[in-house]
């Protein structure tokens, strides 16, 4: 139903995915010869800001003119855009970031690539299609987010050092938060999130963009609880287990942030890196503050991050311990993120060379408590604590000793050592 005398093409993902043989998430339609005048006139509805986009009435489906695009300034923002009837299709195609995304199909199924992209699928290549892609700093990003996509294709040497030039050249430093969060996020939801950050890392964004990930390759571990001795190599194998899980971002957020400390642990006491977990916290919140990461991403990464090694060890607490533990992972209000905590942990304990196929034992146990410490009724106990005249703080305690019975009786272990 688009406007008479127009040609309507099938363009970037959809007709790559359906070359790969994979699913297609979305479709996107690209019009010659149209104008915005004329789609509203056939019944689109306008969306695009910058440019003209438009929704199909009744698929919803996205329709873009054919548009040309002009370098005024620095960032993803710094473009002009010209739409018009006379621009062509390859003109629309030679804008696009790779060549796999720059393939259109006609209504009857003929194929355009007037820059290679079938070769570069057949090949496993991530190529830029023209000089110009240096000038949007937001496909670093997006070739890092393929390449965890589509875990056989390589960067081809050409592009990667285009992307070594466009951070050299200052261009990276230009990306805004909001848009780094986005590829960032959809990068760690894709099959393979290392390679994401081996791309970046690559390239030399990962420096610029997250400096406190970046420092943790080269930093050492101690062998006898990580053979795979090198953290950067640690969270990446991390990484790559929560997505083997089938983790949310939530979690997957949480384990990109959990070591950050170790890569400020002073150099005369490594491999150890003890108190590593509160400088992960204090890391952790500076980025998430940049990204503007969202709330329920950045409270999981902190509690992650600052109580992963208790989660690990807790399988030597008594009852108390334990209920002292749930109590700062605030599971008795937030059970559903404290099962996310446990995820982030297990991704932890399961990342390190020779663990991926391990058991991770606390899991059970954390749970097991919290499931024993929630029968407690603390609406009775509370009242009972009344009737004595326990007031305030009192109060708290009684109902924190009714947890810990009822987790040594479930659990069948000793109290442990007094409360503080």
């Amino acid at each position: 139903m688009a406007p008479q005398g127009t040609q309507v093409f099938a363009v970037g993902g959809a007709v790559r995915d359906e070359l790969l043989r994979l699913a297609v998430r979305d479709r996107d339609w690209v019009v010659v010869g149209a104008t915005p005048q004329s789609m509203l006139d056939a019944g689109f509805l306008p969306v695009g800001r910058d440019f003209p986009v438009f929704l199909h009435p009744q698929t919803h489906e996205e329709y873009a003119l054919a548009r040309s695009e002009r370098k005024t300034g620095p960032g993803y923002r710094g473009f002009s855009f010209h739409a018009a009837p006379e621009v062509t299709l390859e003109q629309d195609l030679a804008r696009r970031d790779l060549t796999i995304n720059a393939i259109a199909r006609a209504a009857d199924g003929t194929l355009i690539d007037p820059y290679g992209g079938r070769r570069d699928i057949a090949a496993g290549l991530l190529r830029h299609v023209s000089p110009a892609f240096a000038e949007d700093p937001v496909r670093i990003l997006r070739v890092a987010r393929f390449a965890a996509r589509f875990t056989s294709f390589a960067v081809a040497p050409e592009t990667l050092k285009l992307m070594q030039q466009m951070v050299d050249s200052g261009e990276a430093d230009a990306l805004v938060p909001e848009r780094v969060w986005q590829e960032l996020a959809r990068g760690l939801m894709e099959p393979r999130p290392s390679r994401m950050f081996e791309v970046l890392r690559d390239c030399g964004a990962l420096a610029r963009l997250l400096p406190e990930v970046a420092r943790l390759w080269g930093v050492p571990q101690r062998a006898e609880y990580h053979p795979e001795v090198d953290t950067g190599v640690h969270l990446m194998m991390v990484l790559d287990m929560s997505a083997q899980l089938d983790a949310p971002l939530t979690v997957r957020y949480a384990c990109l942030g959990h070591d950050l400390g170790k890569g400020t642990t002073p150099a005369e006491v490594l491999p150890r890196h003890i108190g590593h977990e509160q400088r992960s916290v204090a890391l952790l919140r500076s980025v998430s503050e940049r990204l503007r990461v969202p709330t329920d991403c950045r409270e999981l990464a902190e509690v992650v991050a600052r109580e992963h090694g208790n989660v690990h060890r807790s399988g030597e607490f008594g009852a108390a311990a334990l209920v002292r533990l749930l109590e700062r992972c605030d599971a008795f209000r937030k059970p559903a993120r404290f099962d996310e905590a446990l995820l982030a942990c297990e991704c932890d304990a399961r990342g390190r060379l020779g663990f991926e196929s391990a058991a991770y034992e606390p899991a059970p146990r954390l749970a097991g408590a919290l499931a024993a410490a929630q029968t407690v009724d603390t609406a009775q106990v509370a009242a009972a604590a009344a009737a004595r005249g326990d007031r305030g703080p009192a109060v708290g305690a009684a109902i924190q000793h009714a947890r810990i019975a009822a987790v040594a009786a479930a659990l069948a272990i000793p109290v442990g050592p007094a409360l503080d």
